[in-house]
């Protein structure tokens, strides 16, 4: 059985990243979260409009599936999380 989450991910980049190390690292961060989304685990990701920021729903097997797939994240160390559990609402009509 899997679990459903929602994921606020706030970015906070250094203003005085280099450039160069600022491309590589959202190369990597688009590489692995496409990878993901690939897989089905991370279901769909929304940009916060006016935020650095988006939300994401992932499907997982557990919490710690959930939290491996974020610590490996190469964004990680400049984000800020809210994590939260998701349960089927009994009035959605599109509910599986």
């Amino acid at each position: 059985m899997t679990e459903l989450f929602a994921v606020r991910m706030d970015v906070a980049l250094p203003a005085e990243m280099d450039p160069a190390e600022r491309a590589d690292l959202l190369a990597r961060e688009k590489a692995y979260s496409q990878q993901w989304q690939r897989s089905g685990h991370w279901r769909s990701i929304w940009r916060c409009v006016g935020e650095y920021a988006n939300l994401s729903v992932f499907e997982v097997e557990s919490n710690a599936q959930l939290h491996d797939i974020l610590w490996g994240l190469p964004l990680f160390p400049y984000m800020t999380m809210t994590v939260t559990p998701l349960a089927v609402h009994p009035s959605d009509i599109a509910a599986r």
